[in-house]
């Protein structure tokens, strides 16, 4: 079985689909001149899996600089607190999630819903807005998209002349419990259009490529929730 997947020149996949466990999202790496970013950290019961998936893939723990969180549900953060421990990097993360990620608010979380005991983890590099981090030349626009949840963003880089976007969770769920914002979500939809991508890495339903099934995909999903 594949511990890791190469999905273009220094972007892989290393956590969900197969690579661990079933409740992780998509776990993702992107690495530049010896540096290393993780986006995501799955739920968190495979947080070791995913780390050893890293080094299975021939890259040391020791490049791994940032951990970029795309939005404060615990399929997404549950690994957070034991790849902090492990790994020297910065957490990443918008400042109108830092309620679900900081102080673990059950509702925010929605930790219940998979029965985990999620710890709180304090984020060292605070977004507003919308933001960029470089990573060994690279760099990694953080755009605030909101709309799943307040603070949510998507990561793009630019390598090789393709642009590839980590749209974590475009399609949902969405509930006020979590402070979903449909009128928000259609705003930053519209947003992640106007990237032009040419490659989507999704949260839970893999990967989508040339730019015509990115925008095939994300127009589905405006269509499903049209007013």
């Amino acid at each position: 079985m594949a511990k890791i997947i190469e999905i273009c020149p220094q972007v892989y996949q290393i956590g969900g689909s197969g690579l661990s466990r079933s409740e992780d999202c998509c776990v993702y790496l992107l690495e530049s001149h010896g540096e290393g970013a993780i986006i995501d950290c799955g739920a968190g019961a495979s947080a070791d899996r995913i780390l050893e998936n890293i080094s299975a893939g021939g890259f040391s723990l020791d490049i791994i600089r940032y951990i970029i969180v795309t939005h404060g549900h615990i399929d997404h953060i549950g690994g957070l607190h034991t790849m902090r421990e492990r790994l020297s990097a910065q957490v990443v993360a918008h400042q109108l999630e830092l309620p679900a990620v900081e102080e673990g608010r059950p509702n925010l979380t929605a930790a219940a819903m998979y029965r985990v005991n999620y710890l709180p983890v304090q984020v060292d590099i605070v977004l507003q807005g919308d933001q960029a981090i470089e990573l060994g030349g690279l760099t990694v626009h953080c755009p605030h998209t909101p709309g799943h949840t307040p603070g949510g963003i998507s990561p793009y880089v630019d390598i090789d002349g393709q642009r590839i976007l980590f749209g974590q969770d475009i399609h949902g769920p969405f509930s006020p419990t979590w402070g979903s914002n449909m009128n928000h979500w259609r705003q930053s939809m519209q947003k992640l259009l106007d990237l032009n991508a040419d490659i989507l890495c999704e949260g839970h339903f893999g990967i989508y490529s040339p730019g015509r099934e990115v925008r095939n995909y994300i127009e589905g999903y405006l269509k499903q929730y049209a007013r």
